[in-house]
């Protein structure tokens, strides 16, 4: 549906709340697994790196087939994929703690 001209002015077509936040979930599940899918390629983890291409295409084609509908909801698919993408690697690549402390204590010369 485009921008419809009215007496009033230029109205926006109507949004489905329930179907944007489904299009903002997709999109952001997407882009955690496109995350997910690159590392584990990089790790070289063939079953896994399949995985989560299948499930990338899966979730992809929902928030492709609702946009297409309407062009609003490429807006609630942004908005996902910066977050989805943002989120995973947040906790993906944390940031490091302090090194463990030595298990036993060092042993000397007896000096």
């Amino acid at each position: 549906m485009l921008l419809q001209a009215s007496s009033s002015g230029i109205t926006l077509p109507e949004i489905d709340l329930l179907l944007a936040a489904g299009v903002t979930l997709a999109t952001a599940a997407t882009d955690a697994v496109y995350v997910l899918f690159t590392s584990a390629v990089i790790a070289r983890r063939r079953i896994w790196a399949a995985n989560w291409s299948s499930l990338w295409y899966v979730l992809s084609s929902f928030a492709v087939i609702s946009y297409t509908n309407n062009w609003i909801y490429i807006v609630f698919a942004a908005i996902g994929s910066w977050a989805g993408a943002f989120l995973t690697m947040t906790f993906l690549h944390r940031p490091p703690g302090s090194p463990p402390g030595p298990l036993a204590p060092a042993m000397t010369d007896g000096k």
